[in-house]
């Protein structure tokens, strides 16, 4: 196996977030590219340069696609928190075989600030002009949105690594109506490869629910996946080993679908139900979407589903 990935990380971050990811991949016999994003490859403690507050997704977006241009093929892009947003502005530019988006940010037309997400980044939105300066996170704003589900001392081990980022990035996915540029927005028509969104049913800066419909706007092409015992940092905390097997399985099943043939959705359940109603349904049913990620069970089969007591939905005839 010889297929490429192309990490991209997210807010305030480094190519050292992928280093679990990383060694799995590079094990299973992927080559693996995890570059730094522009103003990020510098030394915590110092001052960042002035100009990454002014720096667009689009700048970030450019500076991959140029060495994704020299690959002799397409690779998967997997992007995490922003770096799933950016993954997204290169699918829509025909630079990916894949999407894998680890709970990713959300692209413009979509609502993303929840009051989680205000908490978040609170320091952040409460500044007059961040827009144009380099911002960071507190410890307690990061803990609170990424790191809740680590002990202490990795909490702060993780926190001491993380620099400044782009106000001006910040404000192009949380204000994305202000944007006379559009710098967030992404055509879903233009995203042909395959989708995985990887959501946490306890993630406080992407919640699962802004997830969801990140990956209803490729419904064509999408799977998503939510693990509800976890939140924001799938890249380390608890339980990122079964996500990391869970991508690693979805993307063996795409590289063997023919180039010529048409994308294949796979590893959808054929069946949901709330975890506490009595009644199944087909994923794409009306009543199914109003059923929240954290309480969903999936089935496999018709008569798995009504083996677990539950009677068809009298809307989508399962």
């Amino acid at each position: 196996m010889h297929e490429t990935i192309f990490m991209i990380h997210g807010m305030f971050g480094g190519s050292w977030c992928w280093d679990n990811y990383r060694k799995l991949f590079e094990g299973k016999g992927y080559h693996c590219i995890a570059p730094t994003l522009r103003f990020h490859d510098v030394n915590p403690d110092e001052l960042p340069n002035p100009k990454l507050g002014t720096t667009s997704l689009l700048d970030y977006a450019g500076d991959i696609e140029r060495e994704i241009r020299k690959l002799d093929s397409l690779p998967f892009l997997m992007g995490h928190s922003m770096g799933g947003l950016i993954a997204q502005i290169l699918g829509s530019r025909g630079l990916a075989k894949g999407l894998i988006l680890l709970t990713p940010a959300s692209p413009g037309g979509i609502l993303a600030l929840t009051p989680s997400v205000i908490k978040s980044f609170r320091s952040t939105l409460t500044k007059w002009g961040f827009w144009k300066k380099p911002v960071r996170q507190t410890f307690d704003e990061t803990v609170y949105s990424m790191l809740h589900l680590l002990p202490g001392d990795e909490q702060r081990r993780i926190y001491k690594k993380f620099v400044y980022e782009s106000g001006k990035a910040v404000f192009e996915i949380g204000f994305w109506p202000l944007d006379p540029k559009r710098a967030s927005r992404v055509d879903a028509s233009k995203v042909t490869c395959p989708v995985l969104l990887i959501s946490g049913g306890r993630d406080r800066a992407t919640p699962a629910s802004v997830n969801v419909k990140i990956a209803n706007k490729y419904r064509a092409v999408s799977t998503c996946k939510v693990f509800p015992k976890n939140a924001h940092w799938v890249l380390g905390e608890p339980g990122w080993e079964k996500i990391a097997e869970y991508v690693s399985d979805w993307m063996d099943r795409v590289s063997v679908v023919p180039s010529h043939a048409p994308v294949v959705k796979t590893g959808e359940p054929k069946y949901v139900a709330g975890k506490k109603s009595n009644v199944f349904h087909r994923p794409d049913c009306r009543q199914a979407k109003r059923i929240s990620p954290e309480n969903i069970t999936e089935f496999e089969s018709r008569d798995e589903a009504v083996k677990s007591g539950r009677r068809p939905c009298g809307v989508c005839g399962p």
